[in-house]
Protein backbone atom coordinates (compact mmCIF):
# COMPACT_ATOMS: atom_id res chain seq x y z
CA UNK A 1 0.00 0.00 0.00
CA UNK A 2 1.54 3.26 -1.14
CA UNK A 3 1.66 6.16 1.64
CA UNK A 4 0.28 9.23 1.11
CA UNK A 5 2.77 12.27 1.21
CA UNK A 6 1.46 13.64 4.70
CA UNK A 7 2.60 10.79 7.14
CA UNK A 8 2.53 9.79 10.80
CA UNK A 9 5.32 8.66 12.11
CA UNK A 10 6.36 7.42 15.39
CA UNK A 11 9.85 8.02 16.64
CA UNK A 12 11.63 6.06 19.25
CA UNK A 13 14.79 6.69 21.52
CA UNK A 14 16.52 4.08 20.58
CA UNK A 15 18.35 3.79 24.27
CA UNK A 16 14.89 3.55 25.44
CA UNK A 17 12.41 2.62 23.10
CA UNK A 18 9.75 3.59 25.72
CA UNK A 19 10.17 7.13 25.75
CA UNK A 20 9.97 9.21 22.79
CA UNK A 21 12.90 11.20 21.39
CA UNK A 22 10.78 14.40 21.35
CA UNK A 23 9.15 16.80 24.51
CA UNK A 24 5.95 16.79 22.54
CA UNK A 25 2.92 14.38 24.40
CA UNK A 26 1.91 12.56 21.36
CA UNK A 27 4.61 10.12 20.28
CA UNK A 28 3.43 10.55 16.84
CA UNK A 29 4.53 13.11 14.73
CA UNK A 30 3.15 14.67 11.19
CA UNK A 31 5.28 15.62 8.26
CA UNK A 32 5.38 16.00 4.54
CA UNK A 33 7.68 14.09 1.99
CA UNK A 34 9.53 16.21 -0.06
CA UNK A 35 8.40 16.58 -3.46
CA UNK A 36 11.20 14.33 -4.46
CA UNK A 37 10.53 11.78 -2.32
CA UNK A 38 7.53 10.42 -4.33
CA UNK A 39 6.00 6.79 -4.55
CA UNK A 40 7.78 6.08 -7.90
CA UNK A 41 10.89 5.99 -6.12
CA UNK A 42 10.76 3.49 -3.25
CA UNK A 43 7.48 3.47 -2.27
CA UNK A 44 5.12 0.74 -4.31
CA UNK A 45 2.72 2.21 -6.03
CA UNK A 46 -0.66 0.84 -8.23
CA UNK A 47 1.27 0.89 -11.52
CA UNK A 48 3.20 -2.13 -11.88
CA UNK A 49 1.99 -3.03 -15.58
CA UNK A 50 5.67 -2.23 -16.98
CA UNK A 51 7.32 -5.51 -15.49
CA UNK A 52 4.68 -7.46 -17.56
CA UNK A 53 4.79 -9.91 -20.22
CA UNK A 54 3.10 -7.94 -23.22
CA UNK A 55 0.64 -10.84 -24.30
CA UNK A 56 -3.17 -12.06 -22.93
CA UNK A 57 -3.52 -16.05 -22.58
CA UNK A 58 -0.91 -18.15 -23.76
CA UNK A 59 -0.56 -20.73 -25.78
CA UNK A 60 0.87 -24.18 -23.66
CA UNK A 61 4.17 -25.03 -24.93
CA UNK A 62 7.56 -26.03 -23.72
CA UNK A 63 7.99 -21.81 -23.69
CA UNK A 64 4.62 -21.10 -21.44
CA UNK A 65 4.74 -24.21 -19.20
CA UNK A 66 4.45 -23.59 -15.68
CA UNK A 67 6.37 -26.42 -14.55
CA UNK A 68 9.82 -26.98 -16.07
CA UNK A 69 9.15 -30.57 -16.61
CA UNK A 70 7.23 -29.75 -19.32
CA UNK A 71 9.04 -26.83 -19.93
CA UNK A 72 13.08 -26.59 -20.34
CA UNK A 73 13.09 -30.46 -19.35
CA UNK A 74 10.65 -31.98 -21.70
CA UNK A 75 12.88 -33.99 -23.96
CA UNK A 76 14.50 -35.50 -20.95
CA UNK A 77 11.44 -36.89 -19.16
CA UNK A 78 9.20 -37.07 -22.01
CA UNK A 79 9.03 -40.81 -22.07
CA UNK A 80 7.10 -41.15 -18.90
CA UNK A 81 4.15 -39.30 -21.21
CA UNK A 82 2.09 -41.78 -22.04
CA UNK A 83 1.73 -43.45 -18.48
CA UNK A 84 1.83 -40.38 -16.00
CA UNK A 85 0.04 -37.92 -17.97
CA UNK A 86 -4.02 -36.85 -18.46
CA UNK A 87 -3.29 -39.11 -21.63
CA UNK A 88 -1.95 -42.18 -19.72
CA UNK A 89 -4.78 -41.95 -16.78
CA UNK A 90 -7.61 -41.75 -19.69
CA UNK A 91 -5.89 -44.98 -21.57
CA UNK A 92 -5.89 -46.87 -18.37
CA UNK A 93 -9.67 -46.15 -17.58
CA UNK A 94 -10.63 -47.21 -21.14
CA UNK A 95 -8.37 -50.36 -20.58
CA UNK A 96 -10.44 -50.92 -17.14
CA UNK A 97 -13.64 -50.59 -18.66
CA UNK A 98 -13.48 -52.97 -21.63
CA UNK A 99 -12.01 -55.21 -20.26
CA UNK A 100 -14.65 -55.40 -17.64
CA UNK A 101 -17.32 -55.57 -20.08
CA UNK A 102 -15.34 -58.42 -21.56
CA UNK A 103 -15.18 -60.10 -17.70
CA UNK A 104 -19.07 -59.76 -17.79
CA UNK A 105 -19.71 -61.38 -21.01
CA UNK A 106 -17.81 -64.49 -19.64
CA UNK A 107 -19.93 -64.87 -16.48
CA UNK A 108 -22.77 -67.56 -17.00
CA UNK A 109 -25.32 -65.64 -14.64
CA UNK A 110 -24.89 -62.42 -16.20
CA UNK A 111 -27.17 -63.69 -18.86
CA UNK A 112 -27.93 -60.03 -20.26
CA UNK A 113 -24.34 -59.67 -21.46
CA UNK A 114 -23.99 -63.30 -24.34
CA UNK A 115 -20.51 -63.79 -24.93
CA UNK A 116 -19.19 -61.78 -27.40
CA UNK A 117 -18.15 -62.51 -31.03
CA UNK A 118 -14.50 -62.92 -32.50
CA UNK A 119 -15.63 -59.60 -34.03
CA UNK A 120 -17.05 -57.87 -31.55
CA UNK A 121 -13.89 -58.55 -29.35
CA UNK A 122 -11.52 -57.46 -31.84
CA UNK A 123 -13.74 -54.17 -31.97
CA UNK A 124 -13.12 -53.39 -28.21
CA UNK A 125 -9.37 -54.06 -28.56
CA UNK A 126 -9.27 -51.84 -31.35
CA UNK A 127 -10.48 -48.84 -28.68
CA UNK A 128 -7.40 -49.76 -26.72
CA UNK A 129 -4.86 -50.33 -29.58
CA UNK A 130 -5.83 -47.51 -31.19
CA UNK A 131 -5.91 -45.16 -28.53
CA UNK A 132 -4.88 -41.50 -29.25
CA UNK A 133 -4.98 -37.97 -28.26
CA UNK A 134 -7.73 -37.47 -30.42
CA UNK A 135 -9.86 -40.16 -28.29
CA UNK A 136 -8.87 -38.37 -25.02
CA UNK A 137 -10.04 -34.97 -26.43
CA UNK A 138 -13.06 -36.60 -27.30
CA UNK A 139 -13.21 -37.64 -23.28
CA UNK A 140 -12.57 -34.22 -22.75
CA UNK A 141 -15.86 -32.88 -24.71
CA UNK A 142 -17.58 -35.39 -22.42
CA UNK A 143 -16.46 -33.87 -19.21
CA UNK A 144 -16.67 -30.42 -20.13
CA UNK A 145 -20.54 -31.44 -19.89
CA UNK A 146 -20.57 -33.92 -17.00
CA UNK A 147 -18.14 -32.42 -14.82
CA UNK A 148 -17.20 -35.88 -13.92
CA UNK A 149 -14.01 -37.68 -15.77
CA UNK A 150 -14.84 -40.99 -14.90
CA UNK A 151 -18.10 -40.65 -15.98
CA UNK A 152 -16.47 -39.32 -19.41
CA UNK A 153 -14.79 -42.50 -20.18
CA UNK A 154 -17.87 -43.87 -20.14
CA UNK A 155 -19.94 -42.10 -22.34
CA UNK A 156 -17.15 -42.38 -24.63
CA UNK A 157 -17.06 -46.06 -24.91
CA UNK A 158 -20.60 -45.98 -25.50
CA UNK A 159 -20.27 -43.58 -28.42
CA UNK A 160 -17.56 -45.37 -29.84
CA UNK A 161 -19.19 -48.74 -29.56
CA UNK A 162 -22.96 -47.49 -31.11
CA UNK A 163 -21.14 -48.45 -34.48
CA UNK A 164 -21.16 -52.31 -33.76
CA UNK A 165 -24.42 -53.82 -33.50
CA UNK A 166 -23.71 -56.89 -30.87
CA UNK A 167 -21.83 -54.14 -27.98
CA UNK A 168 -24.81 -51.45 -28.91
CA UNK A 169 -27.18 -53.97 -27.12
CA UNK A 170 -24.64 -53.81 -23.92
CA UNK A 171 -24.00 -50.38 -23.42
CA UNK A 172 -25.21 -49.71 -19.92
CA UNK A 173 -23.10 -52.65 -18.73
CA UNK A 174 -20.26 -50.51 -19.29
CA UNK A 175 -19.24 -49.07 -16.06
CA UNK A 176 -21.68 -51.71 -14.49
CA UNK A 177 -21.77 -51.70 -10.71
CA UNK A 178 -18.70 -49.57 -10.96
CA UNK A 179 -17.70 -46.45 -8.42
CA UNK A 180 -15.88 -44.37 -9.96
CA UNK A 181 -12.74 -45.46 -7.79
CA UNK A 182 -12.99 -48.89 -9.15
CA UNK A 183 -11.88 -47.92 -12.57
CA UNK A 184 -9.31 -44.84 -10.72
CA UNK A 185 -7.57 -47.32 -8.56
CA UNK A 186 -6.77 -49.78 -11.37
CA UNK A 187 -5.49 -47.08 -13.80
CA UNK A 188 -3.74 -45.60 -10.96
CA UNK A 189 -1.79 -49.07 -10.44
CA UNK A 190 -1.24 -49.75 -13.99
CA UNK A 191 0.22 -46.61 -14.72
CA UNK A 192 2.55 -46.85 -11.57
CA UNK A 193 3.60 -50.45 -12.93
CA UNK A 194 4.27 -49.95 -16.32
CA UNK A 195 5.46 -46.34 -15.57
CA UNK A 196 8.20 -47.69 -13.50
CA UNK A 197 9.26 -51.18 -15.42
CA UNK A 198 8.88 -49.51 -18.50
CA UNK A 199 11.20 -45.96 -17.59
CA UNK A 200 12.24 -45.79 -14.49
CA UNK A 201 13.71 -49.24 -13.39
CA UNK A 202 15.72 -49.15 -16.59
CA UNK A 203 17.13 -45.68 -15.91
CA UNK A 204 17.82 -46.98 -12.09
CA UNK A 205 19.46 -49.78 -13.30
CA UNK A 206 21.91 -48.09 -15.47
CA UNK A 207 23.00 -46.28 -12.58
CA UNK A 208 24.09 -49.20 -10.77
CA UNK A 209 25.65 -50.57 -13.68
CA UNK A 210 27.62 -47.12 -14.57
CA UNK A 211 28.93 -47.61 -10.79
CA UNK A 212 29.55 -50.89 -10.72
CA UNK A 213 31.67 -50.45 -13.92
CA UNK A 214 33.17 -47.37 -11.84
CA UNK A 215 34.03 -49.15 -9.10
CA UNK A 216 35.84 -52.30 -10.78
CA UNK A 217 38.08 -49.47 -12.91
CA UNK A 218 39.28 -47.29 -10.00
CA UNK A 219 39.51 -50.51 -7.61
CA UNK A 220 43.05 -50.81 -6.79
CA UNK A 221 43.26 -46.55 -7.25
CA UNK A 222 44.33 -45.85 -3.33
CA UNK A 223 42.84 -42.75 -2.31
CA UNK A 224 42.61 -40.86 1.42
CA UNK A 225 39.78 -41.39 3.65
CA UNK A 226 37.99 -38.47 5.38
CA UNK A 227 35.99 -39.15 8.05
CA UNK A 228 34.35 -35.67 9.97
CA UNK A 229 36.29 -34.14 7.14
CA UNK A 230 39.54 -34.71 8.11
CA UNK A 231 42.32 -37.50 6.78
CA UNK A 232 41.64 -40.95 7.78
CA UNK A 233 42.59 -44.54 7.30
CA UNK A 234 43.27 -44.86 3.24
CA UNK A 235 40.70 -46.58 1.16
CA UNK A 236 40.47 -46.56 -2.82
CA UNK A 237 38.07 -44.89 -5.33
CA UNK A 238 36.69 -48.16 -6.25
CA UNK A 239 35.53 -49.41 -2.97
CA UNK A 240 33.57 -45.84 -2.36
CA UNK A 241 32.04 -46.51 -5.39
CA UNK A 242 31.02 -49.53 -4.95
CA UNK A 243 29.56 -48.52 -1.79
CA UNK A 244 26.72 -46.68 -3.77
CA UNK A 245 26.25 -49.60 -6.41
CA UNK A 246 25.22 -51.96 -3.49
CA UNK A 247 23.03 -49.34 -1.57
CA UNK A 248 21.01 -48.71 -4.63
CA UNK A 249 20.78 -51.98 -5.28
CA UNK A 250 18.93 -52.79 -2.14
CA UNK A 251 16.57 -50.16 -2.99
CA UNK A 252 15.85 -51.37 -6.03
CA UNK A 253 15.16 -54.52 -5.30
CA UNK A 254 12.74 -53.31 -2.60
CA UNK A 255 11.05 -51.04 -4.60
CA UNK A 256 10.27 -54.70 -7.05
CA UNK A 257 8.95 -56.63 -4.57
CA UNK A 258 6.50 -53.96 -3.32
CA UNK A 259 3.04 -55.81 -4.40
CA UNK A 260 0.95 -53.58 -6.54
CA UNK A 261 -2.92 -53.76 -5.60
CA UNK A 262 -6.27 -52.63 -6.84
CA UNK A 263 -10.07 -53.25 -5.30
CA UNK A 264 -13.37 -53.62 -7.49
CA UNK A 265 -15.74 -53.99 -4.85
CA UNK A 266 -18.35 -51.34 -5.66
CA UNK A 267 -18.85 -47.83 -3.84
CA UNK A 268 -17.95 -48.75 -0.39
CA UNK A 269 -16.09 -52.21 -0.58
CA UNK A 270 -19.13 -54.66 -0.31
CA UNK A 271 -20.41 -55.44 -3.18
CA UNK A 272 -24.11 -53.79 -2.79
CA UNK A 273 -24.85 -53.51 -6.09
CA UNK A 274 -23.29 -56.25 -7.64
CA UNK A 275 -25.72 -58.42 -5.29
CA UNK A 276 -28.71 -56.56 -5.59
CA UNK A 277 -28.60 -57.28 -9.73
CA UNK A 278 -27.52 -60.68 -9.76
CA UNK A 279 -27.23 -62.35 -5.88
CA UNK A 280 -25.81 -65.96 -7.20
CA UNK A 281 -22.60 -64.34 -8.50
CA UNK A 282 -19.37 -65.35 -6.33
CA UNK A 283 -18.60 -61.31 -7.20
CA UNK A 284 -15.33 -61.40 -4.86
CA UNK A 285 -14.22 -64.33 -6.70
CA UNK A 286 -14.91 -62.40 -10.02
CA UNK A 287 -13.20 -59.14 -8.55
CA UNK A 288 -10.11 -61.28 -7.46
CA UNK A 289 -9.66 -63.05 -10.91
CA UNK A 290 -10.15 -59.29 -12.52
CA UNK A 291 -8.10 -57.58 -10.81
CA UNK A 292 -5.27 -60.35 -10.91
CA UNK A 293 -6.03 -60.83 -15.30
CA UNK A 294 -4.61 -57.20 -15.20
CA UNK A 295 -1.44 -57.84 -13.67
CA UNK A 296 -2.20 -57.05 -10.06
CA UNK A 297 -2.52 -57.90 -7.04
CA UNK A 298 -5.82 -57.89 -5.34
CA UNK A 299 -7.02 -56.28 -2.38
CA UNK A 300 -10.67 -57.57 -0.89
CA UNK A 301 -10.45 -55.59 2.21
CA UNK A 302 -11.15 -52.14 1.20
CA UNK A 303 -13.89 -48.68 1.42
CA UNK A 304 -14.32 -46.57 -1.45
CA UNK A 305 -10.82 -46.89 -2.07
CA UNK A 306 -7.81 -49.13 -2.21
CA UNK A 307 -5.85 -48.36 0.64
CA UNK A 308 -2.91 -46.96 -0.98
CA UNK A 309 -0.52 -49.03 1.65
CA UNK A 310 1.24 -50.26 -1.42
CA UNK A 311 1.96 -46.52 -2.83
CA UNK A 312 3.44 -45.29 0.12
CA UNK A 313 5.74 -48.41 0.32
CA UNK A 314 6.55 -47.56 -3.23
CA UNK A 315 7.45 -44.15 -2.48
CA UNK A 316 8.98 -44.20 0.61
CA UNK A 317 11.80 -46.50 -1.15
CA UNK A 318 12.09 -44.38 -4.60
CA UNK A 319 12.16 -41.62 -1.43
CA UNK A 320 15.20 -43.51 -0.35
CA UNK A 321 16.90 -44.66 -3.20
CA UNK A 322 17.12 -41.02 -3.94
CA UNK A 323 18.33 -39.96 -0.64
CA UNK A 324 21.65 -42.20 -1.25
CA UNK A 325 21.76 -40.87 -4.90
CA UNK A 326 21.86 -37.52 -3.07
CA UNK A 327 24.65 -38.43 -0.88
CA UNK A 328 26.56 -40.25 -4.00
CA UNK A 329 26.45 -36.49 -6.00
CA UNK A 330 27.42 -35.02 -2.61
CA UNK A 331 30.41 -36.97 -2.42
CA UNK A 332 31.20 -36.69 -6.13
CA UNK A 333 30.91 -32.98 -5.89
CA UNK A 334 33.20 -32.90 -3.22
CA UNK A 335 35.98 -35.06 -4.56
CA UNK A 336 35.64 -32.80 -7.76
CA UNK A 337 36.48 -30.28 -5.16
CA UNK A 338 39.60 -31.71 -3.86
CA UNK A 339 40.83 -32.09 -7.53
CA UNK A 340 40.10 -35.79 -7.52
CA UNK A 341 38.21 -35.86 -10.56
CA UNK A 342 38.54 -33.57 -13.46
CA UNK A 343 35.37 -33.19 -15.94
CA UNK A 344 35.56 -33.99 -19.61
CA UNK A 345 33.94 -30.53 -21.45
CA UNK A 346 32.50 -29.75 -25.52
CA UNK A 347 33.35 -27.73 -27.32
CA UNK A 348 31.52 -24.24 -26.98
CA UNK A 349 30.46 -25.19 -23.38
CA UNK A 350 30.73 -22.28 -20.70
CA UNK A 351 31.01 -23.50 -17.09
CA UNK A 352 30.74 -19.68 -15.41
CA UNK A 353 29.64 -16.36 -17.10
CA UNK A 354 32.06 -14.50 -15.86
CA UNK A 355 35.11 -17.28 -14.85
CA UNK A 356 36.28 -18.67 -17.97
CA UNK A 357 38.58 -21.64 -16.15
CA UNK A 358 35.77 -23.00 -14.43
CA UNK A 359 34.14 -26.07 -14.78
CA UNK A 360 31.45 -26.73 -12.41
CA UNK A 361 29.67 -30.21 -11.52
CA UNK A 362 26.37 -29.11 -12.99
CA UNK A 363 25.30 -32.61 -13.52
CA UNK A 364 25.62 -33.43 -9.82
CA UNK A 365 24.06 -29.89 -8.58
CA UNK A 366 21.18 -30.16 -10.52
CA UNK A 367 20.80 -33.87 -9.86
CA UNK A 368 21.13 -33.43 -6.12
CA UNK A 369 18.15 -30.02 -6.67
CA UNK A 370 15.70 -32.39 -8.49
CA UNK A 371 16.10 -35.28 -6.23
CA UNK A 372 15.05 -32.90 -3.52
CA UNK A 373 12.30 -31.64 -5.27
CA UNK A 374 10.91 -35.05 -6.10
CA UNK A 375 11.28 -36.64 -2.45
CA UNK A 376 9.26 -33.58 -0.80
CA UNK A 377 6.75 -35.13 -3.21
CA UNK A 378 6.74 -38.52 -2.74
CA UNK A 379 6.90 -37.60 0.70
CA UNK A 380 3.49 -35.66 0.80
CA UNK A 381 2.38 -39.09 -0.70
CA UNK A 382 3.24 -41.63 1.34
CA UNK A 383 1.84 -40.10 3.65
CA UNK A 384 -1.38 -38.49 3.08
CA UNK A 385 -2.84 -41.52 0.95
CA UNK A 386 -2.83 -44.08 3.19
CA UNK A 387 -5.04 -41.17 5.12
CA UNK A 388 -8.80 -41.18 4.12
CA UNK A 389 -12.05 -40.42 6.41
CA UNK A 390 -14.21 -42.75 7.23
CA UNK A 391 -14.76 -44.74 3.70
CA UNK A 392 -13.28 -42.17 1.55
CA UNK A 393 -12.61 -38.60 1.06
CA UNK A 394 -11.80 -36.72 -2.58
CA UNK A 395 -7.92 -35.54 -1.28
CA UNK A 396 -6.23 -38.62 -2.69
CA UNK A 397 -7.87 -38.25 -6.00
CA UNK A 398 -6.07 -34.59 -6.62
CA UNK A 399 -2.84 -35.99 -4.87
CA UNK A 400 -2.40 -38.58 -7.22
CA UNK A 401 -2.56 -36.40 -10.30
CA UNK A 402 1.00 -35.40 -9.02
CA UNK A 403 2.71 -39.13 -9.31
CA UNK A 404 4.09 -38.15 -12.66
CA UNK A 405 5.75 -34.87 -11.04
CA UNK A 406 7.70 -36.86 -8.81
CA UNK A 407 8.62 -39.37 -11.30
CA UNK A 408 9.60 -36.38 -13.62
CA UNK A 409 11.91 -34.72 -11.08
CA UNK A 410 13.47 -38.48 -10.00
CA UNK A 411 14.04 -38.96 -14.02
CA UNK A 412 15.49 -36.12 -14.60
CA UNK A 413 17.89 -36.36 -11.74
CA UNK A 414 18.93 -40.07 -12.86
CA UNK A 415 19.84 -39.01 -15.91
CA UNK A 416 21.91 -35.76 -14.94
CA UNK A 417 23.50 -38.33 -12.43
CA UNK A 418 24.61 -40.58 -15.50
CA UNK A 419 25.62 -37.51 -17.65
CA UNK A 420 27.91 -36.38 -14.98
CA UNK A 421 29.48 -39.77 -14.29
CA UNK A 422 30.18 -39.65 -18.13
CA UNK A 423 32.13 -36.88 -18.01
CA UNK A 424 34.34 -37.95 -14.95
CA UNK A 425 37.93 -38.43 -15.15
CA UNK A 426 40.12 -39.75 -12.41
CA UNK A 427 43.39 -37.57 -11.23
CA UNK A 428 45.37 -40.02 -9.73
CA UNK A 429 48.18 -37.72 -9.50
CA UNK A 430 46.22 -35.43 -7.17
CA UNK A 431 45.08 -38.44 -5.11
CA UNK A 432 48.65 -39.70 -4.73
CA UNK A 433 49.65 -36.28 -3.74
CA UNK A 434 47.13 -36.36 -1.12
CA UNK A 435 48.31 -39.55 -0.08
CA UNK A 436 52.14 -38.31 0.62
CA UNK A 437 51.32 -35.65 2.27
CA UNK A 438 49.41 -37.98 5.44
CA UNK A 439 51.70 -40.35 6.89
CA UNK A 440 49.92 -40.05 9.72
CA UNK A 441 47.72 -42.37 8.65
CA UNK A 442 49.65 -45.38 9.38
CA UNK A 443 49.41 -44.43 13.15
CA UNK A 444 46.49 -46.70 13.34
CA UNK A 445 48.15 -49.97 11.96
CA UNK A 446 51.43 -49.54 13.60
CA UNK A 447 49.60 -48.89 17.31
CA UNK A 448 47.12 -52.25 16.99
CA UNK A 449 50.17 -54.31 15.91
CA UNK A 450 51.78 -52.97 19.21
CA UNK A 451 48.58 -53.92 21.03
CA UNK A 452 48.67 -57.43 19.70
CA UNK A 453 52.75 -58.17 20.80
CA UNK A 454 51.78 -56.10 24.20
CA UNK A 455 53.57 -53.27 23.65
CA UNK A 456 52.29 -50.69 26.83
CA UNK A 457 50.39 -47.88 25.65
CA UNK A 458 50.57 -47.70 21.98
CA UNK A 459 47.80 -45.81 21.56
CA UNK A 460 49.01 -43.09 24.00
CA UNK A 461 52.44 -43.69 22.41
CA UNK A 462 51.03 -42.45 18.82
CA UNK A 463 49.07 -40.39 19.73
CA UNK A 464 52.04 -38.27 20.96
CA UNK A 465 53.81 -38.70 18.41
CA UNK A 466 51.20 -37.72 15.54
CA UNK A 467 48.71 -35.56 17.32
CA UNK A 468 49.24 -31.69 16.06
CA UNK A 469 52.57 -32.49 14.48
CA UNK A 470 54.05 -32.64 11.27
CA UNK A 471 54.31 -36.36 10.27
CA UNK A 472 56.77 -38.04 7.38
CA UNK A 473 58.18 -41.06 6.05
CA UNK A 474 61.33 -40.49 8.15
CA UNK A 475 59.52 -40.20 11.19
CA UNK A 476 57.23 -43.17 10.75
CA UNK A 477 60.02 -45.49 9.90
CA UNK A 478 62.13 -44.13 12.80
CA UNK A 479 59.66 -44.42 15.28
CA UNK A 480 58.71 -48.16 13.57
CA UNK A 481 62.45 -48.90 14.11
CA UNK A 482 62.56 -48.42 17.61
CA UNK A 483 59.60 -50.51 18.28
CA UNK A 484 59.99 -53.91 20.84
CA UNK A 485 58.01 -56.22 18.67
CA UNK A 486 59.37 -59.21 16.55
CA UNK A 487 61.36 -58.48 13.30
CA UNK A 488 58.83 -59.78 10.77
CA UNK A 489 56.24 -57.72 12.44
CA UNK A 490 58.61 -54.71 12.49
CA UNK A 491 59.18 -55.37 8.54
CA UNK A 492 56.03 -55.52 7.37
CA UNK A 493 55.00 -51.83 8.98
CA UNK A 494 58.30 -50.73 7.77
CA UNK A 495 56.85 -51.78 3.96
CA UNK A 496 53.40 -50.01 4.67
CA UNK A 497 52.52 -46.76 3.12
CA UNK A 498 49.44 -44.48 2.83
CA UNK A 499 49.25 -45.80 -0.85
CA UNK A 500 49.23 -49.50 0.44
CA UNK A 501 47.63 -49.41 3.54
CA UNK A 502 44.14 -49.98 2.00
CA UNK A 503 43.29 -53.28 3.54
CA UNK A 504 40.67 -55.34 1.32
CA UNK A 505 38.97 -52.31 -0.18
CA UNK A 506 40.68 -53.44 -3.88
CA UNK A 507 38.46 -57.28 -3.47
CA UNK A 508 35.65 -55.51 -2.10
CA UNK A 509 35.72 -53.17 -5.23
CA UNK A 510 36.00 -55.66 -7.49
CA UNK A 511 33.77 -58.37 -6.68
CA UNK A 512 31.00 -55.49 -6.60
CA UNK A 513 29.25 -56.53 -9.40
CA UNK A 514 28.72 -60.16 -7.67
CA UNK A 515 27.54 -58.32 -4.55
CA UNK A 516 24.57 -56.72 -6.57
CA UNK A 517 23.57 -59.41 -8.74
CA UNK A 518 23.04 -61.53 -5.23
CA UNK A 519 21.07 -58.78 -4.13
CA UNK A 520 19.01 -58.00 -7.00
CA UNK A 521 18.12 -62.14 -7.34
CA UNK A 522 17.54 -61.78 -11.05
CA UNK A 523 15.84 -58.73 -11.50
CA UNK A 524 18.63 -57.50 -13.52
CA UNK A 525 19.04 -60.31 -16.39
Amino acid sequence: MALSNTTQIRTFNPLNPKKPTHPFPSSHLSFSFPSHFTSKSLIATSNTNMFRPHSGDFELSTLTALSPLDGRYRQKVQELAPFMSEYGLNYFRVIVEIKWLLKLSEINEVTEVPAFSEDAKSFLKGLIDDFSEDDVKEIKKFERITNHDVKAVEYFLKQKCQSNAEIAKVLEFFHFACTSEDINNLAHALMLKEAMNAVMFPVMDKIIKALCTMAKDNADVPMLSRTHGQPASPTTLGKEIAIFAVRLSRERMELSQVEILGKFAGAVGNYNAHLAAYPDVNWPCIAQEFVQSLGLGFNPYVAQIETHDYMAKIFHSFIQFNNILIDFDRDVWGYISLGYFKQTTKAGEIGSSTMPHKVNPIDFENSEGNLGVANGGFSHLSMKLPISRWQRDLTDSTVLRNMGVNFGHSLLAYKSTLQGIGKLQVNESRLSEDLDQCWEVLAEPIQTVMRRYGVPEPYEKLKELTRGKAITKESIRDFIEGLDIPQDAKAYLLKLTPHTYVGSAVELARTVEHEVNNILNGVIS
